[in-house]
């Protein structure tokens, strides 16, 4: 049933079943998938999904709309579910929808815990904290929510985590730091610095 599910926001939206990557249809089902996988295993009201999705739109019946894509977006991510059942992912709780995933099955939320980890380790375990922060930093695989960059609904989501990406790449530094590889660390600082002047 089903099998292993990644689904990964660190860059372009990608959903990968047992390795191989889920065809997630149309742009408009895809930033669905992308508002729910900002708060996941929460209740998101029809309503606001239809405004986050649609905002000032007019003209387009919206909730059908929707229910095309809650269908189409079951059955990209649970294709061997039975028949006019909702499955075990995306399901309808009133007053609309939840998407049930592991949290660790999204590489942000692993990302966030990796790079509490390391912080964590950096005073009492420098060479530990520097590879902890170094595999948080590695899951990226471009911008957050790449493909999102213009929706309103990703926005804050995306500042939340480039500036907590910025402070992996820093505590990482401060760690390498801590190693004594000074040296080392010259060229990513003077790229850094070019990149984040005001930082």
């Amino acid at each position: 049933m089903g099998g292993r599910m990644e689904y990964r926001v660190l860059g372009k939206l990608d959903v990968v079943r047992d390795g191989d990557e889920v065809d997630l249809g149309a742009h408009r089902q895809r930033s669905l998938l992308g508002l729910l996988l900002t708060n996941p295993n929460t209740v998101w009201s029809t309503d606001r999904i239809i405004d986050s999705i649609w905002g000032d739109e007019i003209g387009s019946d919206r909730q059908n709309a929707l229910w095309v894509y809650i269908s189409g977006l079951r059955k990209a991510l649970e294709p061997d579910r039975e028949k006019r059942t909702e499955g075990t992912i995306l399901l309808t709780r009133s007053p609309g929808y939840l998407l049930n995933v592991e949290p660790d099955a999204i590489d942000a939320v692993r990302f966030e815990r990796l790079v509490a980890e390391g912080k964590a380790l950096i005073d009492s375990d420098p060479d530990a904290a520097s590879l902890v922060l170094g595999e948080a930093l590695a899951l990226w695989r471009g911008r957050a929510y790449e493909d999102f960059a213009y929706e309103a609904w990703a926005q804050s989501e995306i500042a939340r985590l480039e500036e907590m990406r910025l402070e992996a790449v820093e505590a990482r530094v401060d760690a390498d730091l801590l190693r004594g590889m000074s040296r080392e660390l010259v060229s990513e600082l003077e790229s850094l610095v070019r990149e984040h002047p005001l930082q």
